[in-house]
């Protein structure tokens, strides 16, 4: 059994732990000062931020929800509302609290068939998921007034946690290979080829009511690698290898030329391509997808993403507008929320003075020294503004005195996996012994590391 530091068994003794009740098992808010080392302080950070998923689910579908705002205010009246991407971000998180022992394994298991089970009964549109659903109901609710369909890429992150536990539990209890199956069929369900529209690229939406009017086709670079790979892994509804040659990798114009700080983009990034875009573009196609030695005829992901946290951190240490803030030890862009609603940061092009600790916190495996400095320097110095019951709140502005109370799910639900990934690679490990996911990549001329 694994080792508990101190620090926790002191927290479990405070709010009454007890592996018999799902609300006792994760630490509710209240800020440590002192830990046994860094592990211990790890333990925590990843403890915490999982409570999102466990006591902050929605209560119907185990799922998480899209926000949590701590002040009760909901101005679009969405406080049950669930996300498809964040979910799965969570699901794989979920395999964190199980294999470090902050939840009890028979507990998880039973949360997980509960939430499959309402995947299975929840909207979906030629398998596919929408963006967001009502909790209560399993219906979709409209992300905007022509997406109320499928959401093809929040699907994918939804699957890429799935999968995930299928690896973790599928040789299991019989109540664990029962939860595999589950996934399997909600997998093989998923019709990725209906989205590439007769065409050779993928498209983000399809709607029964608006058909294919939101247009959008899934074009490198940027957060969305893993839907072609989930697609061209399907055992059931593949998709050629050419949608990704010629559409994500748009005919091999995907390759850049761009260095910034001295270091390689080797990728266009979308709309960003002199500095890069926004962090979530390294993290979300990462939580299982291993980007350490993935390569292909276009770049090495691992560099890719390696370079692109660096040039984030460069960018906010260089700080050329001036933020109150910014710096070694408090970096982080990427899309979040903002002083003024919602926005996706990024280095000079959107940089209103708003730090988003995920961006550094999810960069752990491409940037381990610079983002514990960020952590330490968000836990011990910033703390008493940026901290709750759920982790670090979402984002804020030293410049602009700007310390909202508020949680997103695809900030959230990403720092945990990614902090496990450079812990141990578990869910590195996972997603990548999956034997589709093997064959995929095999398909679509990646490299892999042994």
């Amino acid at each position: 059994m694994r080792a508990i530091a101190a620090a926790f068994l002191c927290l479990c003794l405070t709010v009454g732990c007890d592996k018999k009740s799902e609300k006792e098992t994760l630490p509710a808010e209240q800020r440590l000062l002192t830990f046994a080392d860094d592990d211990a302080f790890l333990d925590y950070i990843q403890r915490t931020h999982l409570n999102y998923m466990w006591d902050g689910a929605e209560p119907t579908s185990g799922l998480a929800p899209e926000r949590i705002h701590m002040d009760g205010v909901y101005p679009q009246n969405d406080a049950d509302v669930v996300t498809t991407g964040g979910s799965g971000f969570g699901l794989a998180g979920l395999l964190v609290a199980v294999e470090r022992e902050f939840i009890p394994r028979d507990t998880c298991v039973g949360r997980l068939h509960r939430i499959v089970d309402y995947l299975a009964r929840a909207d979906r549109f030629h398998g596919v998921w929408p963006h967001w659903i009502y909790g209560k109901t399993g219906k979709v609710k409209p992300f905007s007034s022509k997406d109320d369909g499928g959401d093809l890429v929040e699907s994918a992150f939804l699957m890429q946690g799935l999968l995930c536990v299928r690896e973790y539990f599928k040789e299991g209890n019989a109540s664990e290979r029962a939860l595999a199956q589950k996934i399997d069929t909600l997998w093989h369900a998923m019709e990725w080829d209906w989205y590439l529209n007769g065409k050779d690229v993928l498209y983000w939406h399809w709607s029964p009511t608006h058909e294919w009017q939101m247009n959008f086709p899934l074009e490198g670079y940027n957060e969305c690698l893993i839907t072609y790979i989930l697609a061209a892994s399907s055992p059931t509804h593949p998709i050629p290898a050419s949608a990704y040659h010629n559409g994500w990798a748009r005919g091999g114009g995907i390759r850049s030329e761009s260095v910034a700080y001295g270091l390689p983009l080797r990728v266009k990034h979308n709309g960003a391509e002199g500095y890069g875009g926004p962090l979530f573009w390294a993290h979300y196609s990462y939580i299982g997808l291993n980007p350490t030695g993935l390569k292909d005829r276009y770049a090495d992901y691992g560099e890719v993403n390696r370079n692109q946290a660096l040039i984030n951190y460069a960018y906010c240490v260089q700080n050329p507008q001036g933020h109150k803030g910014y710096g070694e030890n408090c970096w982080g862009l990427t899309a979040s929320y903002t002083v003024n609603g919602y926005t996706a940061h990024r280095p000079m092009q959107n940089d209103p003075g708003v730090i988003t600790p995920t961006a550094a916190l999810s960069s752990f495996p491409y940037t381990p020294d610079e983002s514990m400095k960020a952590l330490r320097h968000f836990y011990f110095t910033l703390g008493d503004s940026i901290w709750g019951a759920y982790g670090f709140y979402d984002a804020f502005s030293i410049g602009h005195g700007w310390y909202p109370k508020r949680y997103l799910a695809i900030d959230q639900l990403t720092i945990a996996p990614m902090i496990e990934n450079h812990r141990t690679g578990l869910l590195w490990r996972l997603f990548m012994n999956a034997p589709e996911i093997r064959e995929g990549l095999k398909k679509l001329g990646f490299e892999v590391a042994v």
